[in-house]
């Protein structure tokens, strides 16, 4: 019954993490939102450092833990309100530009004290220019480093289909598998031709485009025909090389020009209900329904909607995509590596004879201070700031990191070619102490 409450837990952290983070960005300014993100960073940083530094049966160890995972329900809201009062804009008078564009306009210090720790002084400087350099510094690492565990899924997807073929009935999981793959491929090309359709790409672009699909296809078509391989695992290699090349020339909002098309589309259009009239009857009686309730509930609910009005699309998707991924290598693989799917729920340990288990194993210790990072500097990515009414907005800056997605791609592929040329037509580490029937 305890893996439940774990979950509900994990999904409220979450989703605080999710909200807090952009409304801190948006409400207070740049400042605002990296002194929120350290200040998190920092508090789980030293909850994962003390689990890992003190014995499992320890009782100080119990007591101190329990006590820093009770208060951060009260932590993590005092953290926001503590950078919003401190940091945002508005903060003591100090305008925007002086605090984010480029601190053209000095803050006076009365004291050496007051200059060097006071608000707005030396510390404060440094301590936040460091975190923003050092989170836009690490949006290569963690971009290969989404490329590197994607792989690591594929492997255990291949592995596990293999197991399955094998085991009994191969020819029903045959035909599943070839249908889930050829689904796989068949979505992956339809997004292929949407972006053969982006007016955006130049020569140099589809050049690019050809050589990486053409040396995916290669890839999949020598895995399947050596053995190496298999659909399963070819079918996500080439959605994995189209999803890249897809965030590359878009962020999943349509451009003006699109959108003025399907203004005129829409207005061109007679005026019938979308959808057939006993649906459009359950739809109204339903947003009659939401009317209805309390207006706390409906509060909360304008709230998260807002919020997440925030956070642009590729921002959200690029994030629940590591989290996925990142999840999978460093919990999912090794425990079903070691002693199947039981494992999922225990903690990860360090006492591994393999090293690459122990290494996830160690990074999983930090996830919370990593999925801070990670989504810090995607929300980076798409901050801007402008001279207007607006200000700032974490929904129209310019992404950027197109040379290091385009590398990304280039070393999945590299890898996997290795591992192709490295390994063993009946190569099975992850299955390979399963039972089979």
């Amino acid at each position: 019954m305890w893996w439940f409450f774990r979950i509900i837990s994990s999904s409220v952290f979450l989703l605080t993490v999710v909200l807090s983070i952009p409304i801190s960005f948006d409400v207070g300014g740049r400042d605002s939102g990296l002194a929120y993100s350290l200040s998190l960073f920092a508090f789980y940083l030293l909850y994962s450092s003390a689990k890992l530094a003190t014995p499992d049966n320890s009782r100080i160890r119990w007591a101190f833990t329990k006590f820093l995972q009770s208060s951060q329900w009260v932590v993590i809201p005092g953290l926001l309100i503590w950078s919003l009062h401190n940091f945002a804009v508005d903060a003591n008078s100090t305008d925007w530009v002086s605090r984010t564009i480029g601190g053209l306009g000095s803050r006076n210090h009365s004291t050496w004290s007051d200059w060097f720790f006071g608000n707005g002084g030396l510390v404060e400087s440094v301590t936040l220019g460091s975190w923003d350099k050092a989170l836009r510094y690490s949006s290569p690492v963690f971009q290969l480093a989404e490329g590197f565990c994607t792989l690591l899924v594929i492997q255990a997807a291949g592995q596990i289909s293999r197991w399955l073929v094998n085991r009994g009935r191969s020819d029903t999981w045959v035909l599943i598998l070839l249908i889930l793959s050829a689904s796989i491929i068949a979505s992956a090309v339809y997004f292929l031709w949407r972006v053969a359709l982006f007016p955006s790409i130049s020569n140099v672009d589809a050049t690019l485009i050809g050589v990486t699909v053409t040396s995916a296809v290669f890839l999949c078509a020598i895995g399947i025909g050596t053995g190496r391989g298999n659909p399963v695992e070819s079918s996500l290699l080439f959605a994995y090389v189209v999803l890249c090349v897809y965030q590359i020339f878009t962020d999943y909002v349509q451009s003006p020009e699109a959108q003025a098309v399907a203004a005129e589309q829409a207005a061109n259009q007679p005026e019938f209900p979308p959808l057939p009239p006993i649906i459009m009857a359950s739809y109204s009686t339903l947003v009659h329904l939401f009317n209805l309730l309390p207006s706390a509930v409906y509060s909360s609910l304008s709230f998260l909607h807002a919020a997440f009005q925030t956070i642009a699309p590729s921002v959200m998707i690029s994030l629940v995509y590591r989290i996925i991924v990142f999840y999978c290598a460093t919990r999912i693989i090794p425990a079903v590596r070691e002693s199947g799917a039981r494992a999922l729920m225990q903690e990860p340990s360090l006492d591994d004879s393999d090293d690459a288990n122990r290494l996830l194993g160690f990074l999983s210790w930090f996830s919370p201070s990593i999925l801070i990072a990670v989504y810090t500097s995607l929300l980076l990515q798409h901050f801007s700031a402008s001279n207007n009414e607006e200000g700032w907005t974490l929904r129209h800056g310019d992404a950027g990191g197109n040379t290091w997605r385009w590398v990304n791609v280039a070393a999945t592929m590299s890898l996997y070619a290795i591992e192709l040329y490295l390994g063993s037509d009946d190569d099975g580490g992850l299955v390979n102490h399963w039972k089979t029937d």
